[in-house]
């Protein structure tokens, strides 16, 4: 018996239309974060005057991508992916300041090599960029952040967050930054209050260009952020209140670098009492 084939059929042409809208509304949210890094370094060089040399911001973006690709062939051969090396190196050339073009070299080294060194399961503990500076300003005395290189101009802030909104909405990850934000902000008015401070010194805090970066670019990072949103939202405050005292009990520099880096150590006990699905840079159909 002659076995009767079934019909292709063809899809319907505003299916495949839909298919290929949705496809693209799926493009890799690094993409925009490197474009967003990018466009920040390059504003803050032309017209803020940032302390950025080229020979550091090169040494820093050579030496990321180096370390990424060796990393990835000792652990991953055949597979060389310079995305995420490439928002750690940009990250780094906005705010790591030094003297010493080999300490910003290691720097990078550290920065790249703790996503593949430093993980719990299959997801890596710390912010590459965060691990990275917290790390050589304990090591060394010439590696600084300097948190006001930005200014406070509140067109500025307004512009940044507009853009670090769209890379944090395209990686799913904005309920964490606007927790933390709005934590951070309840936190610094409570405290003005209780002072008897006026409010447009909480305000002025607030308005900080390095704050808003690493809101939306740091703490915001998809891969070492707990994977609920109730989770979520229980590490946007205690990173925000681990930075209020460091830096108002502690009196610390770079609050918000240290609390995230010892914050991140309860990450993975939070994903085992608040589980959820663990997340992917590009989500299948």
């Amino acid at each position: 018996m002659t076995a009767i084939s079934e019909p292709v059929v063809a899809p319907h042409p505003g299916v495949a239309t839909a298919a290929r809208v949705a496809a693209a509304r799926r493009w890799d949210p690094r993409v925009y974060q490197i474009a967003t890094l990018a466009c920040l370094l390059t504003y803050g060089v032309l017209r803020l005057d940032l302390e950025v040399q080229a020979a550091t911001a090169v040494a820093i973006i050579a030496t990321a991508l180096a370390t990424q690709v060796l990393c990835m062939w000792l652990t991953r051969p055949g597979r060389v992916d310079p995305r995420s090396a490439l928002i750690s190196a940009l990250s780094l050339c906005l705010l790591l300041r030094t003297s010493s073009v080999e300490l910003a070299a290691i720097t990078a080294v550290i920065a790249i090599a703790s996503k593949f060194v430093l993980r719990v399961g299959d997801k890596h503990v710390f912010n590459p960029t965060n691990v990275a500076l917290v790390a050589m300003m304990l090591a060394t005395g010439e590696i600084w952040v300097s948190p006001g290189q930005w200014g406070s101009a509140l067109v500025f802030a307004f512009v940044l967050a507009c853009a670090g909104g769209l890379v944090v909405n395209r990686a799913a990850r904005a309920d964490v930054t606007l927790a933390f934000l709005a934590i951070w902000a309840g936190v610094l008015v409570a405290r003005s209050l209780w002072l008897g401070e006026p409010l447009a010194i909480p305000l002025h805090r607030v308005q900080n260009g390095a704050l808003v970066l690493f809101a939306f670019f740091m703490i915001s990072d998809p891969k070492t952020t707990p994977d609920s949103r109730p989770g979520r939202l229980l590490f946007a405050a205690l990173v925000a209140l681990g930075a209020y005292v460091v830096q108002f009990w502690l009196f610390r520099t770079n609050a918000l670098l240290w609390s995230l880096a010892v914050c991140s150590l309860a990450v993975p006990i939070i994903d085992r009492l608040l589980p959820g699905s663990r997340y992917q840079w590009r989500p299948s159909p």
